[in-house]
């Protein structure tokens, strides 16, 4: 009976666990049910807003500045060469590198012994060829008064000729003092021919005197230039640079000795490429007289000089590509040569052009403005030139818009935004919208923030602070309420 007892509790109690585990099932199923039953609101889509920063486009006339980097050069560079050859006797005291020497002033003497020797030999021979033009002419003058003595000797002996011929036609003299009268006139005739003779060879001698003379003066001539080249001089003022001579020091011909340079007369040469210089050129493809300006940047003190452009090179250069510009400085307080400069060059003024920030437009030359309920639409623009952080740009959509400052991958057209526009000079920055919270709203504010775990305690200090105020911030409302989700 005992077996029959506990079986038969066994079997009720697996009934009543079967019963249950059933009424459960059906419970949960049918719980199941009326959740899938039930029809599922999605919470409302908010359109998501952008703060942008937007200028307005003034259309109006802008000055493009073209930079480039060059160096400085003096114009007027000059190799001072030894043009004698001897010992270095005597230098300038200003003669080393960095010196400053005035035009006239004498650099350096060599000794001049070997050309003074020369130079007086010179002068010896010009003595000699003096003396002998003065003999010449006295010569000469000799033989043509001889030649005068012989020619009235000759006409006596022809008139006693003459005489002697008419005494035998009269049948008075004889043929024999005929042919005697005859041969001494004969006899005359040839003296006057040898003492013309002499006379040509005098004066030949007088050419020869001449062209001796002119010699020996030429030869004087380049004795005191090879006496003047022992004394260098400078022929500008300026400053020297690559001195290496001292005083001693033997000079062959021709030997480099130092370069004089002229730190009034600087000029910068920088490299623009081919479009660049295309820009530089007037109606008739002659280089305009641009501005230009050199800076040097020297321990943070920037140096400036200001000058225009002078010409520009007759060759592009060996591997090189674009142009070599030239521009003359007038001003170059503080420069030397061989600086190099950041060189900044006023091309010609570009009007009616827009002035944006670089990041307002993309690679398609687009920008985004503001339309209609403050959403953007893309204007396609023609990029003129680029200026530091600026762009040029030029469009007839573009005036009076509100371009978008910085473009985003989250910007596009079509997208809603809250324009931020800047401030003009001296306004005071707007003040914030306020409200005044029902309690029932405050309170709901005041929950969520307070049963924020992830917000900083001095953050939500700070919170709770303004929102116990009458009047709180209107921003700080509504982005708690976006993190609320309603």
């Amino acid at each position: 009976m005992r077996f029959l007892r506990q079986s038969l509790i066994g079997l009720v109690l697996a009934a009543l666990t079967l019963g249950l585990m059933a009424y459960a099932a059906q419970l949960v199923g049918g719980a199941v049910q009326e959740r899938l039953a039930r029809e599922s609101k999605a919470p409302p889509a908010r359109e998501r807003v952008f703060a942008v920063g937007v200028v307005r486009a003034e259309p109006g006339t802008e000055t493009p500045v073209l930079e480039a980097f060059g160096e400085i050069d003096s114009r007027r560079r000059l190799e001072l060469r030894a043009a004698a050859s001897g010992r270095i006797i005597e230098l300038a005291p200003g003669f080393e590198d960095g010196g400053a020497v005035t035009a006239g002033q004498v650099l350096l003497r060599i000794d001049p012994a070997d050309a003074q020797a020369a130079f007086e030999r010179a002068e010896a021979d010009l003595l000699d060829a003096e003396a002998e033009v003065r003999d010449a002419e006295r010569a000469v003058a000799l033989a043509r008064d001889e030649e005068t003595a012989a020619q009235d000797q000759a006409n006596l002996q022809q008139r006693a000729y003459e005489r002697q011929v008419d005494l035998a036609q009269r049948g008075v003299g004889t043929a024999a003092a005929v042919e005697v009268a005859e041969l001494a006139a004969a006899s005359a005739r040839q003296s006057v021919l040898s003492r013309r003779q002499a006379v040509t060879s005098a004066e030949a001698r007088i050419d020869q005197s001449i062209t001796r003379l002119a010699r020996a003066r030429i030869a004087l001539s380049e004795a005191q230039r090879t006496l003047d080249d022992t004394t260098l001089t400078a022929p500008f003022d300026g400053t020297l640079s690559e001195t290496d001579v001292v005083a001693g020091r033997l000079a062959t011909t021709n030997e480099k000795l130092a370069v004089l340079i002229d730190p009034t007369s600087l000029e910068v040469a920088f490299r623009v490429s081919t479009a660049q210089y295309a820009r530089l050129l007037d109606a008739d493809g002659a280089l305009l007289p641009a501005s230009v300006t050199a800076t040097l940047d020297v321990s943070g003190v920037d140096l400036r000089a200001t000058g225009v452009i002078s010409r520009a090179s007759a060759a592009a250069g060996e591997q090189q590509t674009g142009r070599l510009v030239f521009a003359r400085l007038e001003t170059a307080r503080g420069f030397i040569p061989g600086d190099f400069v950041t060189v900044s060059v006023q091309e010609p003024p570009l009007e009616n052009v827009v002035r944006l920030p670089a990041s307002a437009i993309d690679a398609n030359d687009t920008v985004l403005v503001l339309g209609e309920d403050n959403r953007l639409e893309a204007i396609q623009v023609r990029l003129l030139r680029r200026q530091g952080d600026d762009i040029l740009v030029r469009s007839r959509d573009l005036a009076g818009r509100d371009v978008v400052e910085a473009r985003s991958p989250l910007l596009g057209a079509g997208i809603s935004v809250r324009p931020l526009r800047p401030r003009a000079p001296g306004e005071a920055p707007p003040e914030p919208e306020m409200l005044e919270l029902s309690e029932e709203r405050r309170a709901r504010l005041v929950a969520f923030v307070e049963g924020n775990q992830r917000m900083p305690a001095e953050a939500k200090a700070r919170v709770l602070a303004r929102l116990s105020e009458d009047r709180v911030p209107a921003q700080m409302v509504a982005r708690i309420e976006s993190r609320m989700g309603g």
